[in-house]
């Protein structure tokens, strides 16, 4: 089987990191690069979970929502928002609080 040569461009501190790490596990990163796209196309998805590297945390009017929907989901607080079966009705309803 015949093979292409394929450049790829890392940010110079990432490959750093990169390499001594493949380095103490026993692998090229010619052998990882390799493993990860046979990977891919076995499982036709990412062999992988990508995550961010720093939690996100949500900002204060977030987290107001968030505890105010669990609140009512769970019957704490009743559920006082209108429902609209309508657009127009649901836009004159938004544009009031202008």
């Amino acid at each position: 089987m015949s093979s292409t040569p394929t450049t790829i461009r890392l940010d110079d501190n990432l490959r750093k990191e990169l390499d001594a790490r493949l380095e103490a596990a026993g692998i090229s990163l010619n052998t990882y690069f390799t493993m990860a796209a046979k990977q891919f196309v076995i499982q036709n998805r990412i062999p992988f979970d990508v995550i961010t590297p720093e939690k996100e945390e949500p900002n204060e009017t977030t987290k107001r929502a968030m505890v105010l929907a669990e609140a009512k989901e769970l019957g704490l607080v009743p559920e006082d928002s209108p429902l609209f079966t309508d657009v127009d009705k649901m836009m004159a309803y938004l544009d009031r609080g202008k």
